[in-house]
């Protein structure tokens, strides 16, 4: 990827133009914006892999979060600063469209989508120090947010997501560093899983970006 036409993406032999560039500014088109990512979602998940018309206003929504379109953001109550909160039911498509979308802002530095689960059996393992880990500069999708066990080591319960929850929180609003998630949960499992103090810092946190609750599970 050239920095300098950062909307123009390469894969393989071919490419695609997600935008115009005038100045120093581009200017994004989402229809070819959908082109690229239902053709980048096949290489990712394979042939079968297809947007949903029903899908397409919650990725317009992504989309413009990750180009940072301040004023269309603006207009969907979107704070560019925060991270993504994208719920939704099982199989609607979270995993993939937080996998997806990074993809057309190639020239800004990229997150890691990890499983909260993979984080809580370490912890069995490891203890207090994943924690530490998670409290750094790196960008993170925790994915899955409340399907997650209680951690344990060594005798001591530990609700390791709730934890690192208020970690990522104080370094957003020290060094204001994004954190993103899914999550099958509402607001209120949410807060029944990780209680209240951690359920008002996520509010600060992220932006809530909702599938449908009637969405159909696309890997049937």
């Amino acid at each position: 990827m050239n920095t300098k036409t950062p909307h123009i993406i390469q894969e393989g032999i071919l490419e695609y133009k997600i935008g115009e560039l005038k100045g120093n500014q581009i200017t994004y088109d989402f229809p070819k914006m959908l082109i690229y990512l239902d053709a980048k979602g096949k290489l990712l998940f394979g042939k079968n892999f297809k947007i949903h018309a029903e899908d397409e206003s919650i990725l317009y929504k992504l989309c413009i979060y990750f180009i940072r379109d301040f004023e269309n953001c603006k207009k969907f109550g979107i704070d560019p600063n925060k991270g993504i909160l994208l719920s939704g039911p099982v199989g609607c498509g979270k995993t993939s469209s937080m996998k997806l979308l990074s993809h057309i802002v190639p020239h800004l530095k990229t997150y890691k989508v990890i499983p909260a689960r993979n984080i809580a059996f370490t912890f069995n393992n490891l203890g207090f120090k994943i924690i530490e880990e998670y409290g750094n500069n790196n960008y993170y999708c925790f994915d899955d947010l409340g399907v997650e066990t209680t951690g344990r080591h060594f005798g001591k319960d530990c609700n390791v997501m709730g934890e690192i929850l208020l970690s990522r929180y104080d370094l957003f609003i020290i060094r204001k560093l994004r954190t993103h998630a899914t999550t099958n949960l509402n607001a209120q499992e949410l807060e029944e899983r990780y209680g209240n103090r951690v359920r008002s810092r996520m509010r600060q946190l992220f932006n809530l970006i909702a599938f449908d609750k009637e969405s159909v599970d696309k890997r049937k």
